[in-house]
């Protein structure tokens, strides 16, 4: 017998970006560098972990754009082409490298880490759904959803708005793992009274709250955030453990920061010489990372100062650091079960992103945390929100409204930087439900309507208010966020005039043909 579950949840979503019209787009490398660093190696590892028969069962979210894209023809072609000029570009590195010991190792480490996740991305058909429907159906992964769009839910004025970024969600999970979502992740783990009503509806059976999301329920769960609670409307919530959150989590504080790791921030984009890697970047883009990354963090010193990156002294801190997380877990549970007498759950959610990508080493890290754990399984075990409720039951509290951003409430979505957003957004939603009720039960009128919510929910994503506050490509997310808004009051304005232009809605439709199982 365990003293307790342990659930790694991770959290993989990234706004829907596929630009047709261009031969190449830079921001499309938000996916391409994902699948590469963060996706792959996470499923390679998954799939390692399987075959060689060690028990694990990790948790997950996948957003449906992310589903989307995973699953887009256009977008895996081109993903694979990208990987091919890597591959080249590695090759060339190796030669240009040569005469430095150091930076060869690395070129030599980056060249070969290219060819195998193309070789992997080969042998799978491209299809990286399907392998992580596979694991699903074996029991490894439990797949939650997402909001169709991940749209900040609190914010979302229109109640049947809010209820079309569920049930769209919930439609898509089943085409793409042919089955109903029992779990949803709520953006940003954003919560506010009234939503457990839509998740319920739409039949979802549990959800994930920040630490203060659980703390300050009404009445204060008893277990505190170290075990699952039940709202009215009978939706489960588990709360974020802070203490093995921040370990991973945080640069300066966990582990991610140590200096052996890899250097996020340099990178051979900016450093090689701008003619010899111009055939590399993207066509009037300028410099940008190309993921050929030859130094380690160092300390905190000057970029410029950062030392070479040696691949195996981070493999092995990676493998250091995993025996410390399971040292100190294993003595969390330890007094979480004498202190509350109970079977503890801590749940520690990630962004999965932050494991391969911002973390180079994150992959290492987790396979060498799961060999641990299925070693020492009295001690804790890895398992999902559903094995959480079912062994331990849920409280009946009403959870507190809460977000796990900055501070803890709405604030990064809700700021001097992104502001101007919501009225915008309130129109096109109060525009668009008001044509749905004016127009729904007219066959000529339903390419246009499926067309004008797709260009809804495209506007909804909390993605464009996040970039706006942190000051990173807002140029791009502003234009997207009018672009949508815009599409949308169009159709609704030729919706009300009578018209039934099916040439304005595949316009559009060819451009963002997401969700096609819309109605």
């Amino acid at each position: 017998m365990s003293n307790g579950i342990m659930i790694v949840h991770l959290h993989a979503h990234l706004p829907y970006v596929r630009h047709p019209e261009h031969k190449s787009f830079l921001e499309e490398d938000w996916l391409y560098e994902a699948m590469s660093e963060c996706y792959i190696p996470l499923l390679q590892m998954m799939e390692r972990l399987r075959d060689e028969g060690i028990p694990y069962r990790l948790s997950f979210t996948l957003s449906p754009t992310l589903c989307e894209m995973l699953a887009d023809p256009l977008l895996r072609d081109r993903y694979r082409r990208r990987l091919e000029t890597l591959v080249e570009l590695g090759e060339r590195e190796e030669a240009r490298t040569a005469s430095d010991p150091e930076l060869h190792r690395a070129a030599s480490f980056h060249r070969r880490h290219f060819e195998d996740i193309l070789a992997y991305y080969d042998s799978r058909g491209g299809d990286l759904i399907g392998v992580f429907r596979s694991l699903f159906e074996s029991g490894h992964l439990e797949i939650a959803t997402c909001a169709a769009t991940h749209a900040f839910l609190p914010f979302v004025r229109e109640r049947a708005a809010a209820r079309g970024q569920i049930a769209t969600a919930v439609r898509n999970f089943e085409k793409h793992f042919g089955r109903r979502p029992r779990g949803m992740w709520l953006p940003e783990c954003a919560y506010a009274e009234g939503l457990d009503e839509l998740l319920a509806s739409e039949g979802i059976e549990y959800t994930f709250l920040d630490t203060h999301g659980l703390l300050f329920a009404e009445p204060c769960p008893g277990a505190g955030v170290w075990g699952p609670i039940e709202s009215s409307e009978g939706v489960k919530f588990l709360g974020r453990d802070i203490e093995s959150s921040r370990q991973v989590w945080s640069a300066r504080e966990g582990y991610p920061g140590d200096p052996s790791y890899r250097e996020f921030y340099r990178d051979v984009g900016w450093d090689a010489d701008e003619d010899y890697i111009r055939p590399y970047l993207h066509p009037g883009a300028g410099r940008h990372n190309l993921g050929f990354k030859y130094h380690r963090i160092t300390g905190d010193v000057d970029l410029s100062a950062k030392q070479p990156y040696d691949p195996a002294r981070a493999l092995f801190t990676a493998r250091e650091h995993a025996g410390n997380f399971h040292f100190n877990r294993a003595h969390q549970f330890r007094y979480l079960r004498e202190a509350l007498g109970r079977t503890p759950v801590v749940h520690a959610p990630y962004d999965a992103e932050l494991f391969g990508h911002w973390w180079f080493e994150g992959p290492w890290f987790l396979e060498e945390f799961i060999r641990l754990a299925a070693l020492h399984e009295r001690e804790f075990r890895l398992g999902s929100a559903l094995d959480a409720i079912e062994e331990c039951g849920a409280e009946r509290c009403e959870p507190s409204p809460s977000s796990w951003g900055d501070k803890g409430y709405y604030e990064v979505w809700l700021n001097e930087s992104n502001q101007w957003m919501y009225p915008h957004q309130h129109e096109a939603e109060r525009r668009a439900v008001e044509a749905v009720r004016r127009h729904g039960d007219d066959p000529r009128a339903r390419p246009l309507l499926r067309t004008m919510l797709r260009q809804l929910l495209l506007a909804q994503s909390s993605d464009w208010a996040f970039i706006a506050t942190t000051g990173t490509t807002v140029p791009y997310a502003v234009r997207r966020f009018r672009e949508h808004v815009r599409a949308v009051l169009e159709l609704a304005e030729a919706l009300d005039r009578g018209g039934f232009d099916i040439p304005l809605a595949v316009g559009f439709e060819e451009k963002h043909p997401i969700f096609p199982e819309l109605e």
